[in-house]
Order: C-alpha cells, then sequence, then structure tokens
C-alpha cells in the first residue's frame, strides 16, 4: 500500500485562502479515486500534510452552534479577526499566530479505512508529541482532542481536532496551541463546551516561548511512526 506523504509548511496564511487550497488537493484525490474506479486504473493517489499559522479567526463546524460566538461582525473587525462557517466536524474554536495548524490530506486507503482510529492515530501523535515536553496529553471522553488534567477541576485543553472525510479522503485536522494568545478563546464557547479552560504548550512549560519548528519536527516524526508513512525529503514551503 502506498503511503507516502507530502508535507507542505504553508506559512502564515489567510484561512480561507488555505481552505481553498485545502479544497482543491481533496477534490484532486477524490477525482483520481473515481477515475480509478470508473476506467478500472491503479494510479497510485497522494497524500499531503500541510502545516500553516492562521491570522485571528474563527471556525464554525458543521454541527456547531452559532450561540457559542461571543462577538459580533463589528467586535471581531476590531480585534482583528475573521469568521468562518466551515464543512468539517465539530464546533467552534480559534486559530491564530502562536498555533501549529496540520491539516493532513490523506486517502485512508492508503491507510487505513477507519475514521474512529484516524481521530485516535491523531490525538497520539499529540499525545507523544507533548510526553516530549514532560506533559501527560489524555483524551477526553466524547470529546475530540488532547486535553490536560482530565477528571480534575482543572481540565484544559491544549488540541483541538476537526476532520472531514468523504470517499475515505480527509481533510481539516488539528490545532495545537503552542505560543497561543489564549485571551482570544475568550470570544467564544471552546468547541461548545462550558467552563473547560484552554491552555498551550508555552504556559504549561513556563517558557515565553517554545520553538515552533521543533514542535513540528516532533509532530512529524510521530505522524510517520504511527501512520507507517514516508515523509517528502524535506518540508516544502508553498508560495
Amino acid at each position: 500500500m502506498k503511503k507516502k506523504v507530502e508535507v507542505q509548511d504553508l506559512g502564515y496564511k489567510d484561512y480561507k485562502e488555505t481552505w481553498d487550497y485545502q479544497e482543491s488537493l481533496f477534490k484532486g484525490i477524490v477525482d483520481l479515486k473515481i477515475k480509478n474506479r470508473r476506467e478500472n486504473l491503479n494510479i497510485d493517489t497522494p497524500n499531503y500534510f500541510l502545516f500553516v499559522e492562521h491570522p485571528h479567526v474563527y471556525t464554525l463546524g458543521k454541527s456547531g452552534d452559532i450561540s457559542n460566538m461571543l462577538l459580533n461582525e463589528g467586535q471581531l473587525a476590531a480585534k482583528g479577526a475573521t469568521f468562518y462557517k466551515i464543512n468539517r466536524g465539530g464546533d467552534i474554536t480559534y486559530h491564530g499566530p502562536g498555533q501549529i495548524v496540520g491539516y493532513p490530506i490523506l486517502d485512508l486507503d492508503n491507510f487505513f479505512t477507519d475514521i474512529h482510529k484516524y481521530l485516535r492515530f491523531l490525538e497520539e501523535v499529540i499525545i507523544l508529541t507533548l510526553q516530549e515536553y514532560g506533559l501527560k496529553g489524555m483524551r477526553s471522553e466524547g470529546e475530540t482532542g488532547v486535553w490536560l488534567d482530565v477528571g480534575t477541576p482543572f481540565a484544559r485543553k491544549i488540541c483541538a481536532m476537526g476532520v472531514r472525510a468523504s470517499r475515505w479522503v480527509t481533510m481539516h485536522g488539528f490545532a495545537l496551541n503552542v505560543n497561543t494568545d489564549l485571551g482570544y478563546f475568550d470570544n467564544i464557547i471552546p468547541c461548545g463546551i462550558r467552563g473547560k479552560a484552554v491552555t498551550s504548550l508555552n504556559v504549561e512549560l513556563g517558557k515565553k516561548e517554545v520553538p515552533v519548528n521543533e514542535v513540528k519536527a516532533k509532530l512529524l516524526q510521530h505522524f510517520s511512526l504511527l501512520f507507517e508513512a514516508e515523509l517528502s525529503e524535506k518540508i516544502k514551503t508553498e508560495a
């Protein structure tokens, strides 16, 4: 089975531009799968892993509740933020500077056709990465993503997740708070979950800043091992 994954680091990029780019890669894989089936071909489908950092933006998943957005249009503009309703699962979340966003666009036929296993593997990538920093990342039953101190009054979320899959092709992914301004989460009910705090890697480690490229390298290492993926030799930067 083909498990090659091309890694692209898009740098600092507008959310809508990145979403459109994701959609184009996603559509290319789906179209090739349809062509293979219709014409009885066996052309390998590509897989991608995108890294990106977004300007301030709030996104609401297709199953989300708009009441979890606590700002109106004017207040959003005043904070220099944008808002989009999008086609992933999950509720509302925030993306912004200092946050590592990962978008695996994979043909799961190349790996395993189990969306629940896929989500658990994504969570495990984060958990293993946090472990390298001495933090115990955990799953919270019924709540996708990665948390710290689950089951205590101090439970806090460090990584949000929301994906879309069609014909076993994935898009969207995870958002890991590294050096994120957590104040922006005060403007929403994150993931629609009341009474749960949000945290970041630098806050947990008591550091002003954690090297983002160092974290990305650890994420890729664990992704490669868990998914048994052969990553492209160097991170490609999309113009």
